[in-house]
């Protein structure tokens, strides 16, 4: 084995990681097993074990996702996490970081639900492009659902009190149960064979999930997707989601608010009807009255009494413009002639060659003065410098300490008065080359005015 084939432990690690996050299966996958050791730290992260009969393994979902949960995960918990395989670098150990959490249980269905909708997603039949609107005026709306249930009756009532011009087609169907995709999307299909369908309401009263879930179902939704009629959404109750809502041109809450979705009300239509008619004839009014005026207006004019007369005037004042404006050419003329003369005559007194030179020597005359100033004002400062360190230089301790003096201090102080210290005391004496300690032995004091002396 050759020495470069050794790797560092940190290489080691780095390279399992790399291949963990390279395999696709591995950055998409849904695990289930019961949460164990759950930490919900400071951070925001939660750090947490999935574990069966047999393994146990490492989680973590940061903050930025765990903000979404719908429940509080907590030790015991049976749920699905849905992440990607990595590997923690520092501890060598493989871990998954989670981005969505279920509890279990309803678990399968959110999977099957969620898989789907990431599927038709990618295809594009969620594309907000690819919405149609809807008709302003349908003739006829069709509806798939159940021909019992309360859905239909909601619909019907809705759509004869709002709008009973338009024909209501129903295409019955199931709407629970293992056939009710197949039923629904026959449905579908039936009404898009169906001359003069305008619109199709899809949907049925609210349930559990479990009854809703046809409306989940693959076949469902491209069957919506391929309808040639535009197709309004009514599975449940407002809270209920499904993947036909996610399909469908338009989202309703409940069959009822579909109904309302797919036909105008009459009685609006009839109001703004009347709205527009009044405010038609109001302009109009208005419009004439105004027109009228103006009409009274012209007759009454001096231009429609003497129309020669408005003539003869124009004409004189054209007459008068182009006098104004031969006099303001030739004026005009006259001044340009007379500058441009002026300006010929100060060219030729003007020898640019002459100025140009006489200008070139008195920057070269300047520039001569001013290196002689600025070295003249260099030299004076050299000598201030000068002179300044050598008085910097005679005022220096450590010259003072040359001529024999020293400095005593007692401890980290300055000695300057033998109150200062004691007797016995050691002291540190600088001197200009090093220093010494001393202890004091005896203590002199000069005497003071009133001629008395201690020791």
């Amino acid at each position: 084995m050759a020495i470069q084939d050794i790797l560092s432990v940190s290489q080691l690690n780095r390279s399992i990681k790399l291949l963990l996050e390279r395999d696709p299966h591995l950055q998409d996958v849904w695990v289930r097993g019961e949460i164990s050791n759950f930490t919900h730290h400071s951070s925001g992260h939660m750090y947490f074990t999935l574990k069966d009969d047999q393994s146990r393994l490492k989680v973590v979902m940061f903050a930025s996702y765990n903000r979404f949960l719908r429940f509080l995960p907590k030790n015991g918990t049976k749920a699905i996490v849905r992440g990607s395989i990595s590997a923690f670098e520092r501890d060598g150990a493989y871990q998954l970081y989670a981005k969505e959490m279920q509890p279990d249980g309803l678990g399968s269905l959110y999977l099957a639900f969620e898989q789907l909708k990431e599927k038709l997603a990618q295809e594009g039949l969620f594309a907000v492009e690819r919405k149609r609107p809807l008709p302003r005026f349908p003739k006829r709306v069709g509806v798939v659902t159940s021909p019992t249930g309360a859905a239909i009756r909601d619909i019907c009532i809705t759509i004869r009190r709002r709008y009973p011009q338009a024909d209501i087609v129903l295409a019955p169907a199931i709407v629970q149960g293992v056939e009710a995709p197949h039923s629904i999307v026959d449905g579908i299909r039936n009404l898009n064979r169906l001359a003069g369908i305008d619109v199709m309401i899809v949907g049925r009263g609210g349930g559990s999930i479990e009854e809703l879930w046809a409306f989940n179902d693959e076949r469902v939704a491209r069957a919506i997707a391929s309808s040639s009629i535009p197709v309004i959404s009514a599975v449940g109750h407002e809270t209920d989601v499904t993947i036909a809502d996610f399909v469908a041109d338009v989202r309703a809450a409940t069959p009822t608010a579909a109904a309302e979705l797919a036909v105008p009300h009459y009685l609006e239509w009839q109001q703004r009807v009347q709205q527009l008619e009044m405010r038609t004839h109001r302009a109009m009014r208005q419009h004439v009255l105004q027109e009228r005026k103006r009409l009274q207006g012209l007759v009454q004019s001096y231009a429609m009494r003497q129309p020669q007369r408005r003539l003869e005037e124009a004409a004189q004042r054209l007459d008068q413009a182009k006098l104004r404006m031969r006099q303001a050419m030739s004026q005009l003329m006259r001044l340009r002639r007379e500058r441009y003369i002026r300006l010929a005559e100060q060219i030729r007194r003007y020898r640019l060659a002459d100025h140009v030179k006489e200008r070139r020597e008195k920057v070269l005359t300047l520039r001569l003065r001013l290196d002689e100033r600025m070295n003249a004002a260099l030299k004076q400062k050299k000598l201030e410098f000068a002179s300044r360190l050598a008085h910097l230089d005679a005022v220096s301790p450590l010259k003072v300490m040359q001529r024999g003096f020293s400095l005593v201090y007692s401890g980290d102080q300055l000695v300057k008065s033998v109150e200062q210290f004691a007797t016995g005391d050691e002291l540190m004496v600088r001197l200009s080359d090093g220093s010494a300690t001393a202890r004091v032995e005896r203590i002199e004091r000069e005497e003071k005015e009133n001629g008395s002396q201690k020791s």
